[in-house]
């Protein structure tokens, strides 16, 4: 393990690119044209199941868990704070900016390892009764590994900062049953997309900040790097299935993502992350929910992912309100 500022042993280079050892290339966001034919469903898990091979982490291994945090460096970029820019957020001093960014890191870590239970689910449920010796299946256990690994990851940096492991009401742990239960084909795949790409962003944002905690940085980076693959992956599921739907699968499979977007986008941060630092919940929760700042970073970050469903047709018809009311659109 390095020590310090670094947190994370930065091993991974990109063979393909001809990059040097120890240098830390992170993979390019992948493509999102669907005007050319789906890759070989098998011919692109292999070559995943290469890539994982190469370059994949245990954080419990990789991240210095013991080393100090730092007191003046920000949970998350202030760019990303759901009050950055209202009347609260001036009235907080900075360490109190900084704690509520801590906070607020932990929540999306939290509701991130919510989402994570119920995207492996869906995973395995697609893939039950698969031949194993199948490369997609190797791909998709290959995948369901990375997940667990992640939600110890984010269990542990919530832990590590002090805060509390922040996750979804018992309203939306039920809602979140129903889905993993009823969504299948592209439906389930999208929903991947919908929490990975739009954290995706965030994450490189924050990597790349000095402003912002070592251990932030560290999980982010992880986190990054091996999401691309699972993002490359259910990209070329939801293009080769949509277009197998039926009119009234269509719909189906639309309402279902839209309303998959809308919970995502609510749900980043609970309202209980304010009172760390004395706000009254109910009242922040409100500023957030206003705050235009905010609202553009998430429509921004979602952009191609919008852009991707949209061309493949699981973005239109009524259900498109949805989209609109979550702000993503």
């Amino acid at each position: 393990m390095i020590q310090g500022n670094s947190y994370l042993s930065l091993r991974y280079s990109f063979d393909v690119l001809g990059s040097p050892p120890m240098t830390t290339i992170l993979p390019s966001r992948p493509s999102r044209s669907t005007t050319k034919a789906p890759v070989d469903r098998q011919a692109l898990s292999s070559r995943l199941l290469g890539s994982a091979a190469k370059k994949s982490y245990d954080p419990v291994v990789e991240i210095d868990w013991t080393a100090p945090i730092p007191d003046d460096l920000y949970g998350l970029s202030p760019e990303w704070s759901t009050l950055y820019g209202t009347p609260l957020w001036d009235s907080l001093d900075h360490s109190q900016r900084v704690t509520l960014t801590i906070h607020e890191y932990c929540s999306i870590s939290g509701i991130g390892i919510w989402f994570e239970h119920l995207l492996m689910q869906l995973v395995l449920r697609d893939i039950y009764g698969d031949d194993p010796a199948q490369p997609h299946v190797q791909w998709a256990l290959t995948e369901i590994a990375d997940e667990c690994r992640h939600s110890v990851m984010f269990a542990r940096t919530a832990q590590t900062f002090g805060a509390p492991s922040y996750g979804p009401p018992s309203s939306l742990l039920k809602l979140g049953k129903g889905y993993a239960k009823r969504a299948d084909g592209p439906a389930a795949y999208a929903a991947i997309l919908v929490a990975e790409e739009i954290l995706d962003i965030f994450q490189r944002d924050l990597m790349k900040d000095e402003r912002v905690q070592p251990l932030t940085r560290a999980t982010s980076q992880i986190h990054v790097v091996e999401e691309a693959r699972h993002m490359r992956f259910a990209r070329e599921e939801v293009a080769r299935r949509t277009p197998e739907l039926s009119f009234l699968q269509l719909r189906r499979h639309r309402t279902m993502v839209a309303a998959c977007a809308a919970i995502v986008a609510e749900n980043l941060v609970q309202p209980q992350v304010y009172a760390a630092v004395g706000l009254d919940p109910r009242t922040a929760r409100a500023a957030a929910r206003g705050n235009q700042h905010y609202r553009a970073k998430l429509k921004d970050s979602s952009a191609g992912l919008v852009a991707f469903l949209r061309e493949v047709g699981l973005i239109g018809g009524p259900s498109e309100r949805l989209w609109k009311r979550a702000g993503l659109v």
